[in-house]
């Protein structure tokens, strides 16, 4: 794809951005940073775990997002007694009436769709956790030996309360990894709450119109990925990560509050999602500030706090928040115009 293509295609992926916050928009009132974040794990291909307390209208955005985008979409309720096996499916004895032999056949379960609800999913046992597991990294599942694979895109956008605890089960960290983004939903404003009372309490129909299929999300993304970073953006974003882990350069509150730091994966995704933000605000490079902006809904749920961090209420949020300033501003010319953009391709690394 040429220079002029490419600039094309992130035109035509900002433009889809703009469309669908303005179809969600019509239904969800403000949560315009929990909007982004959740477009930003869409076209870079990842899954996002929303927290937040009942009533945040979590469940509302995540099906009104998958009305916009015309895709197959299931809502599954996570309980106490769910199965694996009602999540990915089961095999039964199908018996042909014209020969008499009795053979297996696979019933795909809601997770053969390409928007999963993962409704509060911390509400059953690991075991039917364990099941999303190969789900969300092979975008496949095995049942009786045999592999099927998964409608693509294929996305799991889960909903969690942070506050009810009684009869629930915490993700285990390997799931939690598997998530890209983990997303606070915090409560409206005066002015929001006013308008939401207004809506919902009056005799309104609202209707979503499609923007996007599968193959335009598809295509999209691979936008996301070719879109150029500068190496010393990169290392930026590897070195949030790396010190979170207790690196010897690292500052005294790590080794104070964390227990265990970020991951590689958490790098790729910092990376992956700054290349989004960027793309979906009509930008062809990649800014020290696309960084900061998904730090933390990309490490949130990847460092883990100590005893220490939770005697003095010291928050994931907070050590993320004290790495960025600990953190020296890069050079960032691509930020104060310095390029032409279409230079941008050739003059800045590929991601």
């Amino acid at each position: 794809m040429t220079n002029e293509d490419d600039l094309q295609a992130v035109e035509r992926l900002h433009e889809s951005y703009r469309q669908l916050t303005q179809e969600l928009g019509r239904v969800i009132v403000g949560q315009s940073q929990v909007i982004e974040e959740l477009l930003i794990a869409l076209f870079a291909g990842g899954h996002c775990l929303l927290v937040g307390v009942p009533g945040l209208a979590k469940t509302l955005m995540i099906r009104t997002l998958a009305q916009a985008l015309e895709l197959k979409f299931n809502r599954i309720q996570f309980t106490p007694d769910l199965m694996p096996s009602d999540i990915t499916g089961t095999e039964v004895i199908q018996e042909d009436r014209s020969t008499g032999d009795r053979v297996f056949r696979f019933l795909p379960g809601p997770i053969f769709a390409n928007i999963i609800l993962a409704d509060e999913i911390n509400r059953t046992p690991p075991k039917t956790q364990a099941a999303l597991l190969e789900a969300m990294q092979e975008h496949q599942v095995t049942v009786g030996g045999e592999r099927h694979q998964l409608t693509e895109p294929f996305f799991v956008l889960a909903t969690q309360n942070p506050i009810e605890q009684e009869g629930t089960y915490p993700l285990p960290e390997a799931q939690l990894d598997r998530f890209m983004l983990n997303v606070r939903v915090g409560y409206p404003s005066e002015a929001e709450e006013l308008e939401i009372v207004k809506r919902t309490t009056a005799d309104l129909e609202t209707t979503i119109t499609p923007t996007l299929k599968a193959d335009d999300i598809a295509r999209l993304a691979k936008i996301v990925r070719k879109t150029p970073i500068a190496d010393h953006i990169a290392s930026y974003a590897i070195k949030l990560a790396r010190l979170s882990r207790g690196e010897a350069d690292a500052p005294d509150f790590i080794h104070q509050y964390v227990m265990w730091g970020a991951g590689p994966r958490a790098s790729q995704y910092l990376v992956l999602g700054a290349k989004a933000r960027a793309v979906l605000q009509g930008r062809y490079y990649v800014s020290q500030e696309d960084i900061r902006a998904v730090a933390l809904p990309v490490l949130r749920h990847r460092i883990k706090t100590n005893f220490n961090a939770d005697a003095e209420g010291i928050t994931s949020d907070d050590v993320i928040q004290r790495l960025i300033d600990f953190i020296p501003a890069v050079e960032d010319e691509n930020s104060r115009g310095g390029k032409a953009l279409p230079e941008v391709f050739k003059s800045a690394k590929s991601g």
